[in-house]
């Protein structure tokens, strides 16, 4: 049995959809698989019907005082349901799984969302990298530079391996028509996702673009601080925050340029999301998947972290019609080596073979 471990999936976010994605493909493919949340026993996204989803707490738990009761209730679960493989969905769940699992023969898959260089506020996220990196059977990073970072500041002993996120969705039969004048943004309303410079960016943009529109869709702690901010920049009518969308693709259909205002990404999925739906991207040059993902000039524009540049290329997408067309041919073209088929080969090369499920 191979089992997903994951703090929960009842949120609309990259790693809670990825898990979803991974764990149905393997599930389609035949695979015996399972999904232990921390807490939540919802998902906000549909699994396969074969896939044992549980929870462990109604509610998310102080792991200060709920520490004990989780690594006893993971430990109650791999026993129940004969789990051979762990993979866990965030690096800080070693902290637990180790513990846990000790004198069960259980091989565990640390599957890294971010890069190795950010610990989201968490200094222990560190201590649970370096013991993912001497005593699990494999890391999973998303991107080559970010694997190479590992090696130089963790010397792993588990084998690293990459393994790109893939697109969520079918690869879309046709790029979007492009003939709406919206710049679309897609991400977590938090600090790291970059929005406010994108505000102010848009600020610089929108005087000289008549009937344009800037919406960014995504729920986080920071809505508040970007209404105020937008409404402080005069914003109002051509900016627009909906919150979270389950129908992701309509979003992207609806649109005519992505804009990726990102301080630091761990991949950035959805630029390829973006660009197979055939539109045009401008995105910052940040740690680690942009930098991998993007080729200036060529399937995108890359842009300094900074609403003066963010500002310049959204203006050259909307004011150079040829150049827009251009990079999303290009940028439709990339995105097509990442579905979920070519992706899931590789896991499933790294199940199969490398730990001789």
């Amino acid at each position: 049995m191979i089992c997903f471990l994951t703090g929960t999936l009842n949120a609309l976010a990259g790693a809670e959809r990825m898990t979803a994605v991974i764990a149905n493909a393997l599930a389609e493919r035949g695979y015996q698989v399972c999904i232990i949340s921390l807490w939540d026993k919802q998902s906000a996204f549909a699994l396969h019907p074969s896939i044992t989803h549980i929870s462990l707490h109604a509610r998310r738990p102080s792991f200060k005082w709920a520490y004990a009761a989780t690594v006893m209730g993971i430990r109650r679960a791999v026993k129940q349901y004969g789990i051979g493989v762990l993979i866990e969905v965030d690096t800080m769940l070693a902290l637990f799984t180790l513990p846990a699992t000790l004198g069960l023969g259980v091989r565990h898959i640390a599957w890294e969302h971010c890069h190795v260089d950010q610990d989201l506020g968490k200094p222990m996220r560190r201590v649970a990298r370096i013991l993912a990196a001497r005593l699990h059977s494999a890391v999973v990073v998303l991107t080559a530079r970010d694997s190479d970072r590992w090696r130089a500041a963790l010397r792993p002993r588990s084998q690293m391996v990459v393994i790109p996120n893939p697109l969520p969705f079918a690869f879309p039969p046709l790029p979007a028509a492009r003939a709406t004048k919206t710049v679309l943004a897609v991400g977590r309303l938090t600090h790291a996702k970059g929005f406010d410079l994108l505000l102010r960016a848009w600020a610089r943009v929108a005087p000289g673009t008549r009937d344009w529109r800037l919406v960014i869709v995504g729920e986080g702690e920071e809505r508040a601080a970007l209404e105020a901010l937008r409404d402080t920049l005069g914003l109002r009518d051509s900016v627009e925050l909906p919150g979270s969308r389950t129908d992701i693709a309509e979003a992207y259909r609806q649109a005519a340029v992505f804009c990726l205002s990102s301080r630091y990404e761990g991949f950035g999925l959805v630029l390829l999301e973006a660009m197979s739906f055939g539109l045009p991207v401008v995105a910052t040059d940040c740690e680690t998947g942009p930098r991998e993902l993007l080729s200036n000039q060529k399937n995108a524009l890359t842009v300094g972290i900074c609403d003066q540049a963010i500002a310049r290329g959204i203006a050259q997408l909307i004011e150079q019609p040829a150049l827009a067309a251009r990079i999303a041919r290009a940028g439709r073209e990339f995105a097509g080596h990442y579905t979920v088929e070519c992706v899931l080969d590789l896991w499933i090369r790294l199940l199969d073979r490398d730990l001789s499920i």
